[in-house]
């Protein structure tokens, strides 16, 4: 539990380091702490199932499971959007605007997957 708790406070913690990067204009900090936030979050809900979490390719897993379990689609496009973020941090294409409207889609991913967290069943 421990674990789980420390994965979910960080996510919240990238997750304000994330804009606080967008509003200072270090557009490739601010998109890696966006997918930072989402992957500690998704580590969280697997360390919290007990599923496999130590790989990159677990995060994935982590939101194809959920979906499943879920029945809600809408998780594939927000990760869609944290993993865009992740991508922008090597190649840094996109403009801050663009960074903004990516952070506001993780944020309601990190908010939807907490919520799975504390017992919802539905977020």
């Amino acid at each position: 539990m421990q674990r789980t708790t420390t994965h979910r406070e960080q996510s919240r913690i990238f997750l304000a380091q994330a804009y606080e990067e967008l509003a200072k204009g270090d557009l490739p900090q601010a998109s890696e702490k966006g997918w930072g936030a989402t992957a500690q979050m998704l580590k969280a809900v697997a360390q919290n199932r007990g599923w496999s979490n130590s790989k990159h390719r677990d995060i994935y897993q982590v939101v194809w499971d959920l979906m499943e379990e879920t029945g809600d689609e809408e998780l594939s496009g927000l990760f869609g959007a944290a993993s865009s973020l992740h991508t922008n941090f090597y190649d840094l294409t996109y403009p801050a605007h663009y960074i903004r409207g990516l952070l506001r889609q993780v944020e309601r991913l990190v908010d939807k997957t907490e919520a799975l967290l504390n017992g919802a069943t539905q977020a």
